[in-house]
């Protein structure tokens, strides 16, 4: 038996060399005036290679292993060596690379890492042969971006690991790493809709343009398309449809951030916020399919809902500001569940939402860690949306346009009929 599963350590090293193998060929690096060393037979040696030094490193023969590896290595590196030395050769040393890949894979196979392995060589093959695809996508990724990028994995994989983990201060509410982890997934959510604007672009409908800006903010949506609405009469439908899809995938923007926090809480508020969120997607595709050959095809403005990303795609001064906001929701809302119990929670949730509905959110997911405040939580959040979207019904009959206000106090109330409903069928 154990001969046998040797054997299929073994193999599957094989497998993982001829695979890259046969890639390298079928791509053409393996013949021309730029043919490196490898093949299909050479990679899957390599892949054997690995495999039987797994192979003595689990019988504890270090040394044998040892000398196995860097053989492979140095027959690398010779190969390397020879190819950069041909005149007229382009430098490139992706075949290498993977060579080396190809050996350290075929070792985890050996070892008896027989899925991971295979995952791995898996990824590597489809990188290989996804190249001018690779290249197409960066050759599109502006130097913002870049930076955005690589600011997040400073903040993710650098700055969390340094910040502590623990309760201080009064109701032991202060929690630092909980804290910085808002300011992550906030980030990540800006930056996903800022990603998702520049990929489907601004130019395909308001409500598109609507919906994608209610990922970063709907109450900047709500703002500059309510003024836009008396500038341009004609607009007056596509812009009350921008404003309602805003409002609508506020809906899953909570239930993400919800489900990612606390996942209880998450599924709890799916019963409260679910009917809403299926009323305002149906009522944006009957108006699409209705205006399908009429609407016109403006472009929202780029300012007022580009703003509410700034100058970095992360929108990193938001993120902050919303982790100190809901810092201080938690000191709150801590004080009044030890003054008033679950009434005054609902109640801070009410006025709460009128002002910034993510530090409710993230604030109810901590509230709903308890599973006795779960119902509570999502009964608050339900509440929180709800006077939200009362909030922006009334900024948009304040600042839009005649007919722009008619079809956005219609379609807001289509939103609000359905948080009602969701309130009043997981009510706690």
């Amino acid at each position: 038996m154990l001969d046998l599963a040797i054997a299929g350590h073994l193999f599957t090293a094989v497998l993982i060399g001829l695979a890259v193998g046969i890639e390298r060929e079928w791509s053409g690096h393996t013949h021309g005036p730029d043919g490196r060393f490898g093949g299909a037979r050479t990679f899957a040696l390599l892949g054997l290679v690995g495999g039987f030094a797994g192979w003595f490193l689990r019988l504890d023969y270090a040394l044998i292993a040892a000398v196995l590896i860097g053989g492979a290595m140095l027959f690398v590196v010779a190969a390397y060596r020879a190819a950069m030395q041909r005149p007229g050769t382009t430098p490139d040393s992706t075949t290498e690379v993977v060579a080396l890949v190809v050996v350290a894979m075929g070792t985890t196979a050996g070892l008896g890492f027989r899925t991971m392995a295979s995952a791995a060589a898996a990824l590597v093959v489809l990188l290989l042969a996804e190249k001018s695809k690779l290249q197409e996508i960066l050759a599109k990724v502006a130097p913002t971006e870049m930076r955005a990028a690589l600011q997040f994995a400073v903040l993710a994989l650098i700055v969390l690991p340094l910040i502590p983990d623990g309760a201080f201060g009064p109701y032991d509410a202060f929690r630092p790493r909980q804290l910085w982890i808002v300011v992550l997934v906030f980030s990540a959510l800006n930056f996903a809709g800022y990603i998702a604007r520049r990929v489907i672009g601004e130019t395909r409908g308001l409500a598109v343009t609507g919906l994608l800006g209610g990922l970063v903010s709907s109450t900047a949506v709500t703002l500059t398309f309510s003024r836009r609405s008396r500038d341009d009469e004609s607009l007056a439908l596509p812009l009350a449809l921008g404003v309602v899809a805003a409002c609508t995938v506020l809906v899953p923007r909570v239930l993400v951030i919800s489900a990612m926090l606390q996942p209880a809480v998450g599924l709890a508020a799916i019963t409260i916020l679910g009917p809403s969120f299926v009323a305002g997607l149906s009522l944006i595709a009957f108006v699409l399919w209705r205006e399908r050959s009429t609407r016109p095809g403006a472009s929202a403005p780029r300012d007022g809902v580009d703003a509410a990303l700034g100058q970095n795609p992360l929108g990193l001064a938001s993120s902050l500001q919303m982790a100190v906001a809901f810092q201080v929701v938690l000191f709150a809302i801590a004080w009044v569940q030890r003054a008033a119990g679950e009434t005054g929670v609902l109640a801070s949730a009410t006025l709460l939402g009128l002002t910034d509905v993510d530090a409710l959110t993230v604030s109810m997911a901590r509230y709903g860690s308890v599973p006795e405040q779960v119902p509570v939580a999502a009964a608050a959040m339900g509440i929180g949306v709800l006077s939200n979207t009362v909030l922006k019904g009334s900024m948009a009959l304040v600042l839009g346009g005649a007919r722009y206000r008619l079809h956005v106090a219609g379609g807001l109330a289509v939103l609000a009929v359905g948080l009602v409903l969701g309130l009043a069928l997981g009510w706690p």
